[in-house]
């Protein structure tokens, strides 16, 4: 278009100025005026569709976003911020090549891109876009965890060490480059030098909502969980819809209290100033929901699902709440959800699990291998697969869930230290102890009830008896991968003779507590390590704190039950593939029940 007058110019530095004081009802009626005189005018297209966008009209930012690209194709904000909105409403195909087109000119539109193909376990595509941006030291914290993500999911953790820390050895004044690498320590779990290289950022003066955040991941991990809590707190003070830090502050809460109004309490304050904030109700509900209140995770967000431009990512979080209590509602939300946005595998994922609850297996089976052919390893999927098997009478079932031949138990040998497995059982049970939260309250968002997690990842813990551990359990592994051999069924095509820890934890369980059933979305082979029991399960009368599968953690019509259990014992191990359902029989005693778990995933 051509040079745009002094006054037009004006105009759109006030509309900066309403922006900034969030008045976005004046900024639009400024903009609406400036759009009807310069039809053409990319940028005030842009900021008009962005505050549409933020009013609640999808349909009119579309319009308006589609009009600023076509009028300047090259332009990347424009690019990026339609692309975001589809993206956001779940129609990937049109999005990414608008944010690829902006990528390499807008770090944002990266960013976008790669935590989309992270989600989506394509880290090879998302290290793709986020290596060369992150190559200089100076990409926005966001994009660099999304680079270091994907390096881990690759296997390359250690990697990303080395490469950030080369990266801050070249420009030790460079306060984003030692950001970075304290990203990179934490997520190859170094948290110790990971918290040392913060509190070095925070105490120069780089005090970012981003740095104060991962200064906190590192204290959880470390078990410092006061001052954890105090750095979130600072993070939300500057950026109050930082939704991770609203989901790790509520575990903090929660972890204290067991109190759910306190445990979302931050949420709450945000949503009075930010009223209606989709991404701010979403996480709330999560958290009623990890907290066990389902109904209560529905009705923070049955209002805004009413609305006919509901997202579909908010109606699929809805819809989610609803799948524990009625699976017809979650049904008709994930329609919904798919009818906005076709291609999206979360509705259609939803859709199969609730297709399961209102007696379809027929159907919901279709969904799961149209799911299945593009994430042929998510292991959550290959469970659904088998419940529609089971509840149609399919012979495939009893393949891929022969419990009999596929949980298979090892009695552990006592690493070489120890003189016997007794002796090493206690000490192992004394250095998993001091790893537990004091106050006794589990975790959100995990399958324990009346019990405790651990919070960092124990296959990368120091402590000599815990790395005994995991090295005593690698010849029962490799013993389990030779046994099931090779084929073309999820477990055994996955054989290539080599493997990988994919996290590791301890659950301490006291009486009455029990794992709600579960499979491991990103495993391979799951395990559970039997540490310290009480002494009621070594009676063969009950099945007290036995591990249950067969299972389903979903409603089903008909209800299924467990097939198969396996009664814990001191120094016992047992393997199994990750999508197989499992989980605790509750029991009752004054002595808790002391576990550890890890999943393990083949080497790339």
């Amino acid at each position: 278009m051509s040079t745009l007058s002094p006054t037009v110019l004006d105009a759109m530095r006030h509309v900066g100025t309403l922006l900034q004081t969030g008045d976005f009802r004046g900024a639009h009626d400024r903009l609406q005026v400036i759009v009807e005189q310069h039809p053409d005018y990319a940028e005030a297209l842009r900021l008009l569709g962005g505050i549409r966008l933020a009013l609640g009209d999808t349909d009119g930012a579309e319009a308006l976003l589609r009009r600023a690209v076509a009028s300047d194709p090259g332009w990347a904000p424009s690019l990026a911020t339609l692309g975001e909105l589809l993206l956001n409403g779940g129609r990937p195909e049109e999005a990414i090549p608008l944010l690829q087109r902006a990528a390499q000119r807008m770090p944002h539109a990266a960013l976008l891109l790669a935590r989309y193909y992270n989600d989506q376990q394509r880290p090879a595509e998302a290290l793709g876009i986020a290596a060369p941006l992150c190559s200089s030291g100076q990409a926005p914290a966001d994009l660099v965890t999304q680079h270091i993500a994907a390096l881990a999911a690759l296997g390359r953790q250690n990697e990303a060490v080395i490469f950030y820390r080369q990266l801050t050895e070249a420009s030790p004044d460079n306060p984003a480059a030692a950001h970075a690498l304290a990203i990179a320590l934490a997520a190859a779990s170094q948290h110790a030098e990971a918290e040392r290289t913060t509190d070095h950022a925070l105490a120069r003066g780089h005090k970012t909502a981003a740095v104060y955040f991962t200064h906190a991941n590192s204290l959880i991990a470390l078990g410092k969980f006061e001052p954890a809590e105090a750095s979130l707190r600072e993070c939300l003070r500057q950026e109050p819809r930082h939704i991770d830090a609203h989901n790790h502050l509520a575990r903090l809460v929660w972890m204290r209290t067991g109190d759910s109004s306190q445990t979302t309490a931050a949420l709450d304050q945000a949503l009075q100033t930010f009223k209606g904030d989709e991404a701010l109700l979403a996480a709330k509900a999560a958290i009623l929901q990890g907290a066990g209140d389902a109904h209560g995770a529905y009705m923070c967000l049955e209002g805004p699902t009413v609305r006919a431009q509901a997202t579909p990512a908010l109606l699929v979080r809805a819809g989610l709440a609803a799948l524990e209590f009625d699976p017809a509602i979650a049904q008709v939300l994930a329609e919904r959800a798919l009818q906005r946005s076709p291609t999206a595998t979360a509705p259609r994922n939803l859709l199969a699990a609730a297709l399961l609850g209102t007696g379809d297996a027929r159907k919901a089976l279709s969904h799961c291998e149209a799911l299945l052919s593009g994430s042929p390893d998510d292991q959550y999927l290959v469970a659904l697969q088998t419940i529609a098997w089971r509840l149609l009478g399919d012979a495939r079932y009893d393949a891929y869930c022969d419990y009999a031949r596929l949980v298979r138990p090892y009695v552990l040998q006592a690493p070489s230290s120890w003189p016997d497995l007794p002796s090493f059982l206690n000490d192992l049970k004394q250095s998993l102890e001091r790893l537990h939260n004091p106050h006794g309250h589990p975790l959100l968002f995990q399958s324990l009830r009346h019990g405790t997690e651990t919070t960092g990842d124990l296959t990368r813990e120091t402590d000599p008896v815990i790395q005994a551990l995991f090295q005593a359990l690698d010849a029962p592994i490799r013993d389990y991968m030779a046994y099931i051999g090779n084929g073309s069924d999820p477990l055994r095509r996955r054989n290539r003779g080599a493997y990988r820890f994919n996290g590791g934890w301890s659950v301490r369980l006291r009486s009455a507590g029990y794992h709600a059933n579960h499979v491991h979305p990103r495993g391979w082979i799951s395990s559970a390590f039997y540490v310290d029991l009480p002494d009621v399960m070594a009676h063969a009368s009950t099945q007290d704190g036995c591990l249950a599968f067969g299972e389903p953690s979903i409603a089903t019509n008909p209800p299924l039950h467990a097939q198969h259990v396996v009664r814990p014992e001191p120094g016992r191990l047992v393997l199994f593939p990750s999508y197989f359902w499992h989980g605790t029989v509750p029991f009752h005693s004054e002595k808790t029940r002391l576990t550890v778990a890890f999943d393990v995933v083949p080497e790339p």
